[in-house]
């Protein structure tokens, strides 16, 4: 027993393994996950910086975005704490859209109010027994000042036109905010309280300025109508297929094909012709005038569908081939022999259209009334790439909404009301514990003291000014940062709303990933597996 009491601990783990222990181990956590947190900080709010984000694999992509979850998820992250905090901005991205960046902010600022704490010799699960009763409190404080006019339709609507302009404000639409929050409120409206958002489909067309955008009743596909078809069909029966419409080929590899003489070729390739013309007359039974697959449609077939009437699209990707599927109400078909088994898509009009230069095609009146497109037109791919994250945040906020449509005030009002709640319940509690609840009220300050930051603002008079007010006027006052006066506003007048399970969600990712990082005393990196000669 002695002589196992003096083992080295470091021969039990395998040679090149690292491990941090205690202090050191919950320090390295903190810096990590601190690091992360000011890494995105400037992007928060309406006078949020952008970040340039450059691939260093073959091409050197570039992607110019102050999207939260787009940023983390470029950067390549060795802290294992930092990796928490990285993973709650996807899952906010994934959950309601938005918020990305202010809850890894505020997950940033609980650890660096905990690192402070333990410093001082509070014990870290006392810490988190005061931030788990302050998150409680501060869920409840939330939950009051949160309202509902669901059964209003003109006061709801309003409300999402609000939310989606509050959305919009701090992304690279705000220079027509209107505009685009009235597109995504127009578009989710169609889908009647569902959040899939695949009947939404989302086209960029380089050329024109973004205010040249526009949502299309309809479905378009950004693909060209086959040589000699006709360019537009009334009452479409439309097959979509994802199958092989070139010659087939003998599929044993590395097989060859002798012939003696060059009439024996000539049958090889008239079989395979007939083959393939009865495959084409299999399409056209099915009772179709228009066939849209997602593989290549050789010269052979295409000659044979347009002889018969048909229209031929072919090498629509598998995305736009599942959209077609889904808001026709067709299904996609790899076999032909069974017609009655297939389900055809209807749409009532297929018609070339053109956006700039470019030739797509429209489905207009399909099955699915709620499919639409919108159409975003933009100076530079770069660009284009970021109106169509911004639009997608709008689009999925405003789509939780319309299912929870409970909606909060914004500019910093809700933090300021949920650090007031938690001050008063710390005054009341005994103990160790309110500390960490003063912590976590300061924590949730740091929200509005961000936005004044990033917009050049003096952030200490301005909090200060809206702790007074909130202090004095109590839970029904509606003061927030008001960033284009500089000075502090009505919410109601500004029109900034937020949804409230956006902000639900940034409360409890945020508590719940800094619990998880200030739970931890000993970090161990496991050595990689050698290669055995």
């Amino acid at each position: 027993m002695a002589m196992m009491g003096g083992v080295d601990q470091h021969k039990i783990m395998k040679e090149g393994t690292q491990e941090e222990k205690g202090e050191y181990a919950r320090m390295s956590s903190f810096v990590g996950a601190m690091a992360i947190a000011d890494l995105v900080k400037t992007t928060l709010g309406p006078k949020g910086m952008d970040k340039i984000l450059q691939s260093m694999g073959r091409g050197q992509a570039v992607t110019v975005t102050n999207d939260g979850a787009t940023i983390l998820k470029s950067i390549y992250v060795d802290n294992p704490a930092a990796k928490v905090l990285v993973d709650i901005s996807k899952a906010q991205d994934d959950e309601v859209g938005d918020g990305t960046t202010s809850v890894v902010v505020l997950a940033g600022e609980l650890l660096k109010q905990a690192e402070q704490l333990i410093m001082q010799k509070v014990h870290p699960m006392t810490v988190i027994q005061g931030y788990r009763e302050a998150c409680g409190c501060a869920y409840e404080a939330l939950k009051e000042i949160s309202r509902n006019n669901s059964e209003d339709p003109e006061a709801f609507r309003e409300d999402l036109m609000n939310i989606a302009r509050t959305t919009l404000s701090s992304k690279i639409l705000t220079v027509d905010k209107d505009k685009f929050a009235t597109i995504a409120v127009d578009a989710v409206l169609r889908l009647k309280g569902s959040t899939n958002l695949e009947s939404i489909h989302i086209i960029k067309k380089t050329g024109g300025t973004l205010t040249d955008s526009y949502l299309d009743n309809g479905f378009i596909l950004d693909k060209k109508i086959g040589v000699g078809q006709p360019k537009r069909i009334e009452n479409a029966n439309i097959l979509i297929a994802n199958t092989s419409m070139d010659t087939d080929k003998i599929k044993i590899y590395g097989a060859r094909v002798r012939a003696d003489s060059m009439a024996k070729v000539g049958e090889i390739e008239g079989a395979e012709k007939k083959k393939m013309q009865e495959k084409c007359q299999k399409i056209i039974d099915h009772n179709i005038n228009c066939f849209v697959n997602r593989m290549l449609i050789y010269n052979l077939p295409e000659q044979i569908f347009a002889d018969a009437g048909v229209m031929a699209i072919e090498h629509a990707d598998f995305d736009g081939v599942e959209r077609l599927a889904l808001v026709t109400g067709g299904e996609i078909a790899s076999t032909f022999d069974h017609p009655e088994r297939c389900a055809l898509g209807h749409c009532d009009l297929i018609e070339e259209i053109m956006i700039g230069e470019d030739k797509l095609i429209k489905f207009s009146g399909v099955a699915k009334a709620e499919a639409c497109t919108v159409v975003l037109r933009g100076a530079s791919t770069h660009l284009l790439d970021e109106a169509e994250r911004s639009l997608h945040d709008a689009l999925c906020v405003l789509s939780q909404t319309v299912k929870d449509s409970r909606v909060v005030y914004g500019g910093g009002c809700p933090e300021i009301v949920m650090a007031k709640a938690v001050e008063d319940l710390a005054a009341k509690t005994p103990g160790k514990r309110s500390l960490a609840m003063e912590a976590f009220a300061k924590a949730l300050r740091a929200i509005p003291s961000t936005i004044c930051d990033n917009a050049g603002l003096d952030s200490a008079e301005i909090v200060s000014q809206l702790r007074a007010a909130h202090a004095t006027q109590g839970v029904s006052c509606r003061m927030g940062v008001d960033i284009l006066t500089g000075e502090v506003g009505d919410m109601k007048d500004c029109g900034i709303n937020e949804a409230f399970k956006v902000k639900q969600q940034i409360l409890l990712s945020a508590t719940e990933a800094a619990e998880m990082i200030i739970r931890v005393d000993d970090v161990v990196k496991m050595a990689p597996r050698q290669r055995e000669e």
